[in-house]
């Protein structure tokens, strides 16, 4: 980690908002090849050294570093309140930051923000498209604020419809789509500029099973044709599906980076053994004899071990008592290093 000096947190004046993104945005002339202006994969797509955030006395974000390389997917992890959106904000310019360097696709943000906005693309949190209009003309609006030309908006509008598995419904208005159906615009809007990089906050929250599977299929076709994903997600399983690399954040802070496989060897056993009922403090005192770790967390106990076997066969088949073996997985990775306690 790079050294960042301490010092208070000072309000910095905000800048003008307007467009589709809220910045000042003026139309983007996109070029016709993507050869023209695909960033180096030897580079860095995104450098942050030092990156802080303040609101008021509160560092949102603490002195964070972390690369994200060229056509990958790149994860941010943690509770409610950690940075994970303040930190996606200020890769867009969206959001100023107090202290530190921050350079996307090669160029310095803030000074430089205006020179990515044609290549980046946003999928926010929330579904933010325009009720009047209908699917083909919230992509088609969207579109002409980077200066293509009708044709090209014609032809890229068509390509997302069958993208985002929406050419059935073109027609139709906003308001008479499903969850899952505005969802998939909102990712096809963000990619009418064909964009680099696309950086996506939760993108699946509140989705069916269903739902977040086909929007996985879709990110990672993205990934295979060189795009850089950028996303935060609740969903340990969505972590592990997409992202080649993960920051863990809690209280503004990056508390540790690697690939899934690497955070899970590095901060938890292998096994996991869940015991769900009543366990006795006998019971329980033999666990912590035989494992590496045991946690209980009201009526469930957790014992982490690289040895299940012994385990498994003292425990038996208990009565009202509920076992389950599993693979340890970053939920353990995320709970040992956030702890616990709800966050609201």
């Amino acid at each position: 980690m790079a050294f960042v000096q301490r010092f208070p947190c000072k309000p910095r004046p905000r800048r003008p908002l307007s467009g589709p993104f809220p910045i000042e945005v003026s139309p983007v002339s996109v070029p016709e090849s993507p050869s023209v202006h695909r960033q180096s994969t030897s580079q860095p797509v995104v450098r942050a050294r030092g990156l802080v955030k303040c609101f008021g006395k509160l560092r949102a974000v603490d002195a964070v570093d972390f690369d994200i390389p060229a056509g990958r997917c790149f994860g941010f992890l943690g509770p409610n309140g950690a940075g994970k959106t303040t930190t996606l904000k200020m890769l867009m310019g969206l959001a100023d930051f107090d202290a530190g360097e921050l350079s996307v696709l090669g160029h310095q943000l803030p000074a430089e923000a205006r020179a990515i906005r044609g290549r980046v693309g946003l999928v926010p949190q929330g579904d933010n498209l325009d009720p009047d209009f209908t699917v083909r003309e919230n992509l088609f609006m969207y579109a002409r604020f980077f200066g293509l030309s009708r044709s090209q908006v014609a032809d890229r509008v068509d390509a997302l419809l069958e993208f985002a598995n929406l050419t059935h419904k073109a027609d139709a208005r906003v308001d008479q789509l499903s969850g899952g159906m505005q969802r998939r615009l909102t990712i096809a809007r963000a990619l009418v500029n064909d964009p680099e990089v696309v950086i996506l906050d939760e993108p699946t929250s509140g989705l069916d099973p269903q739902v977040r599977h086909v929007i996985w299929g879709r990110l990672a076709e993205l990934r295979a044709r060189g795009v850089t994903l950028v996303l935060t997600t609740h969903y340990m399983e969505e972590a592990e599906r997409l992202c080649d690399e993960l920051v863990v954040m809690d209280h503004g802070r990056i508390l540790d980076q690697g690939t899934p496989g690497e955070l899970i060897r590095r901060h938890v056993e292998p096994d996991v053994i869940e015991l769900r009922g009543t366990v006795s403090d006998g019971v329980f005192a033999t666990l912590t004899s035989m494992a590496l770790r045991v946690e209980r967390h009201g009526t469930a106990v957790y014992v982490y071990t690289s040895a299940p076997a012994p385990i498994l066969d003292f425990l038996g088949q208990p009565d009202g008592l509920t076992v389950i073996h599993r693979r340890a997985g970053l939920e353990d990775v995320f709970l040992h290093l956030t702890g616990r306690e709800l966050r609201e």
